[in-house]
This record gives C-alpha cells, sequence and structure tokens, in this order.
C-alpha cells in the first residue's frame, strides 16, 4: 500500500479523506466517476438525430407527413410506393419500408399518443398484406 493512504487500498492517487467519502457514499471509485458522467447532458441538437432521419432519409423519398395519417391502408401503401420507387434502398422494398416504419414508431415517434401509435401497429400489418407477407 502506498504512503499515505494507510488502511485503504490503492485508488491510484485518491486520498484519504476523499476515499473514506467515497467509501461513505457507499460508492466505488468508478461509481464517482460515471455519475458525473451521467449529469452531463448532451446539446439539443444532438439528442434529435432521429427527426433528421425521419425527414431526411437518403434510403426513401416518403410522403411528406406520412406517419400522421389516421388511415393505416393509406400509411401503407404510401410506404410501400416510396420503397418501391427508390434506387438508393440497400435491401428490398419490404425490407425498407418496414424498417423505416419501425424506426419511427421506436425512436421518433416515442411520444406519440397512443391512438396514433395504434394506427401505426396496424400499419405494420397492411405493410405485410401489400408486400403478400401476411
Amino acid at each position: 500500500m502506498p504512503a499515505g493512504n494507510a488502511g485503504s487500498p490503492d485508488l491510484c492517487g485518491v486520498t484519504d479523506s476523499s476515499y473514506s467519502i467515497l467509501k461513505i457514499r457507499g460508492h466505488n471509485r468508478l461509481n464517482a466517476k460515471h455519475e458525473s458522467m451521467a449529469r452531463t447532458r448532451k446539446s439539443s441538437k444532438t439528442r434529435r438525430w432521429s427527426a433528421q432521419v425521419t425527414k431526411r432519409s437518403d434510403a426513401l423519398d416518403l410522403e411528406s407527413d406520412v406517419f400522421k395519417g389516421k388511415n393505416p391502408h393509406r400509411i401503407a401503401l404510401s410506404l410501400k410506393r416510396s420503397a418501391e420507387r427508390s434506387k438508393r434502398r440497400k435491401g428490398t422494398p419490404y425490407q425498407s419500408a418496414m424498417s423505416m416504419l419501425n424506426f419511427y414508431i421506436n425512436r421518433a415517434g416515442k411520444n406519440l399518443p397512443q391512438n396514433q401509435k395504434r394506427v401505426l401497429e396496424r400499419a405494420k400489418d397492411e405493410l405485410r398484406e401489400a408486400f403478400g407477407r401476411s
């Protein structure tokens, strides 16, 4: 044990007084470090990346406000049309359309009202039917 830290384990420069404070609080050195990192907030620009993906997806050219509709069949057909017309997608049209719908539900639409979320979940079933994958 290094001199000056009598009675405490080697904590790489943590003094007796700071070690005892950490020990009293029930933290080890790593928890104290992660606690301070957890307090730092990301800027609003970096937290809104999902909205940018929805607006400017390079794989699909979506109709404006396609996810705000109330008709699941119309949403599914719009996604199908966009996916089939796209030349920039990597997967099949079905994969691209379902991926964008799931992305919106899981990320961009995490604060959706419950009734709109139900509409979008039904749109998944409609999309499967539209592509003949029921």
